[in-house]
């Protein structure tokens, strides 16, 4: 077997069963993490092995690894060291209070992977019976017992983002309303407002990514107070977002055909967003380039 690369990061995440596993694989997916989940440890080294060679593809790893790996969890300590030999390895552990776990589980009607015939009580304390020793040798434990999700989430961001890690993933989107608002965003502006460049025969033909057309549209009768204006309430809505742990943020603007003015004011916003703090801004026009 070929040596990791000891650039590799890998995280492992373990724990009880209704501690929080899946909340954790979601916020670490959010800081750009690469994560697999419900993996044997057996798999630990082919994944970081295949990470190795992926090179800057694949530098951040995390494995959601529990009791369902029935035997083959057995193993999972010397798995651990031997990574440990060539890759930056970490190991988290979920932990929450049994009284938490029987209503996490209750809530959700599902049994506990362990408990057989037996109660959720006896599910749990045979789990922590077979997790003792690794949660002794965990590198980080967090009680879940008294956060929610999104508390969580945050706790998961606090520890594991670096200084490279973007707070909001920001898209900026130009639309058509007549082609339909789209679903699937945060904030809606409407720039029909505007004088259309569509009645404006030399400028039909071109789009909001034309300086002639960014001339005429910014130069309108409240465009310019509209631009300053709305960057400037959006600030405290970001900075919210990133405090409430939000990732991924859109912001729509529309005008008719998402051609002229909506593409003009969208990609203008967007250069004002890319100063802020921990925001990364993506522009997409949705609708450019239909007839």
């Amino acid at each position: 077997m070929s040596s990791p690369n000891p650039h590799q990061e890998v995280l492992i995440v373990t724990g009880m069963s209704g501690a929080g596993r899946s909340t954790v694989a979601n916020a670490l997916e959010d800081l750009g993490w690469y994560v697999v989940d419900n993996l044997p440890p057996q798999m630990l080294r082919p994944l970081a092995e295949l990470a190795d060679k992926a090179s800057d593809t694949l530098p951040k790893i995390a494995a959601v690894v529990d009791v369902r790996g029935g035997d083959l969890f057995q193993d999972i300590q010397h798995v651990i060291k031997d990574l440990r030999m060539g890759s930056q390895v970490r190991v988290v552990f979920l932990e929450a209070t049994d009284d938490v776990l029987v209503r996490r589980f209750e809530a959700v009607r599902r049994p506990h992977p362990l408990q057989g015939e037996g109660t959720l009580l006896d599910g749990i304390a045979e789990e922590r019976n077979r997790l003792r020793e690794l949660r002794a040798s965990s590198d980080v434990v967090i009680d879940t017992s008294r956060l929610n999700i999104h508390q969580l989430a945050t706790a998961t961001h606090d520890i594991f983002a670096t200084n490279d890690d973007p707070a909001l993933q920001l898209t900026v989107m130009s639309f058509g309303f007549k082609y339909g608002i789209p679903t699937d965003v945060d904030l809606v502006a409407d720039m029909r407002f505007l004088p259309n460049p569509y009645w404006v025969p030399e400028l039909r033909s071109l789009t909001g990514a034309n300086e002639e057309v960014k001339e005429f549209v910014l130069s309108r009768e409240g465009a310019a107070e509209f631009i300053e204006k709305y960057s400037e309430a959006l600030v405290p809505v970001f900075a919210g977002y990133q405090r409430e742990n939000k990732r991924h943020a859109t912001v729509a603007v529309g005008c008719t055909g998402g051609k002229h003015r909506s593409v003009a004011v969208a990609r203008e916003l967007a250069n004002r967003f890319q100063s802020l703090p921990g925001v990364v801004v993506h522009v997409k026009h949705r609708d450019l380039g239909r007839e």
